[in-house]
């Protein structure tokens, strides 16, 4: 599960998470990166269309400073069922992803991810702040601050154009 790093996180990059293999990966390594973080689900009506324009997103800004950060999640029709190991190896071998895929996490409820607690902070929930379904996108800048928040429903694709606006950026 994701842990925190500091008591009042002022950025992402305050956070340390786990890897899908269970090592500590410090956020602060994406530090001048745009970030988009994204909870996945293998098993979900979703999952083609988000991991195939997920994947497009990540080659087309991977090399100006685009990283996608993907969370697998089960709380939303247990629609990710399968140890982190078996997520990686569909993620891998079915969509050919090459974007960093971390430890299984909730998203909402009390357990929910101390970095997605601080990504929802005030934003943009149309119930509370909750997590609506699989596939919820942030937007995070170069400082570490969530500056958008897609629903499951958005195209990857469409958020490129704010993706670009960060990007540029100094």
């Amino acid at each position: 599960m994701a842990n925190q790093s500091t008591k009042n996180p002022q950025s992402l990059f305050d956070f340390t998470v786990k890897d899908a293999k269970g090592n500590d990966v410090d956020l602060s390594i994406y530090k001048g990166k745009v970030l988009l973080i994204v909870n996945v689900a293998s098993e979900c009506g979703l999952t083609d269309s988000n991991y195939t324009e997920l994947n497009q997103l990540y080659e087309n800004y991977k090399d100006k400073g685009l990283e996608v950060l993907a969370f697998p999640c089960n709380q939303f029709g247990e629609q990710e069922p399968g140890s982190n190991d078996e997520i990686v190896d569909f993620v891998c071998t079915r969509f050919k992803a090459e974007f960093p895929i971390f430890d299984k996490v909730e998203v909402n409820g009390e357990n929910a991810a101390p970095v997605y607690k601080f990504l929802k902070t005030g934003q943009w929930g149309i119930i509370g702040d909750d997590i609506q379904w699989n596939f919820a996108k942030f937007l995070v800048d170069k400082s570490g601050q969530a500056v958008d928040r897609y629903y499951p429903t958005t195209s990857p694709l469409t958020i490129a154009k704010d993706i670009e606006k960060l990007l540029a950026v100094a």
